[in-house]
């Protein structure tokens, strides 16, 4: 089986941007690579330091549209210069072997772990642990954002709920929620790939009876006891009214996918309609969350 890798070259500030269009766009992985000869030297601790210029690397499917995966580069500074991308096909085995080179079993919160086939983790009776492949691995947790809604999933009693995990990329969010014990769990996406991706992981982890798969046009609101949206920024905004109806008064939400500049402009939008109203940040990325208002304020009836 073969890959299709496509290669954006850009500057450090916007290697972010990159990696979340890649994302949004399906990417199965997404790796870092100096761009020019810059070693980068005794980095400060706790940082990520990156290269000056940086090849943003995202691997898909071999039959992949690549019109699509352009049209969300274009908005990033660099990214919209044709003579800065590159594509090329990728072995298989290629590809399982760096993806293996690089992935090991990672820890968020107390308890919840995501393991590559193959990997083992210290006895926990207690631990919650989902399973990837590397054939499956986009949204794995390596991203800020991801790791920001797993750490606060870690934290929650969700036995018996209902989940909506909207944006579902991989469907990561979803299926830990279904492994710690939600009653169901609806994942929506509207990228096919995404929700046959979430499938074959829910099925991975035995938790397909638990998890629906809709597209946003298939999707009817149904007030859950919990919500996870971790996208981009505008889509939260213009998706408030949507989310928030989706949440029954009392109900938790989780906003990521914000930029650290822009955490005022989503918070502000939400505030209406939420209480509790807590943020948290991780290498320039946002976590929102809060409790559905069970009297919204005026003006929490939100319009798009």
């Amino acid at each position: 089986m073969s890959w299709t890798e496509i290669s954006v070259s850009v500057s450090r500030e916007n290697t972010e941007l990159v990696e979340q269009a890649l994302e949004q766009s399906g990417a199965l992985a997404i790796t870092l690579q100096d761009d020019e000869d810059n070693p980068v030297l005794e980095p400060d601790p706790g940082t990520t330091p990156l290269w000056p210029t940086v090849h943003v690397r995202g691997l898909y499917q071999a039959a992949i549209e690549r019109g699509p995966i352009l049209a969300l580069l274009q908005s990033v500074p660099g990214a919209d210069r044709p003579e800065n991308i590159r594509w090329r096909e990728v072995g298989d085995q290629d590809w399982e072997r760096a993806w293996m080179d690089r992935f090991e079993p990672m820890k968020f919160g107390q308890r919840l772990w995501i393991v590559p086939s193959g990997m083992e983790i210290p006895f926990d009776p207690e631990h919650t642990e989902i399973r990837l492949d590397p054939g499956l691995a986009f949204g794995t947790g390596t991203h800020p954002t991801t790791a920001l809604c797993l750490e606060w999933l870690d934290g929650q009693d969700v036995s018996g709920k209902s989940v909506v995990d909207y944006g579902c990329g991989s469907g990561i969010l979803g299926i830990a929620a279904a492994l710690k014990g939600a009653a169901r769990v609806i994942c929506v996406d509207n990228d096919p790939q995404a929700l046959e991706a979430t499938l074959d992981n829910a099925t991975r982890n035995e938790v397909s009876d638990v998890i629906e798969c809709l597209t946003p046009e298939n999707y009817v609101m149904a007030p859950a006891d919990v919500l996870l949206a971790n996208i981009l920024a505008n889509p939260l905004i213009m998706l408030a009214p949507l989310l928030l109806e989706s949440l029954r008064p009392g109900g938790l939400i989780v906003l990521s996918g914000i930029l650290k500049e822009q955490a005022n402009e989503v918070r502000d939008t939400y505030l209406p309609g939420l209480d509790d109203i807590s943020i948290t940040s991780l290498e320039g990325w946002v976590r929102l969350s809060g409790k559905r208002r069970c009297h919204p304020t005026s003006g929490a009836e939100l319009t798009s």
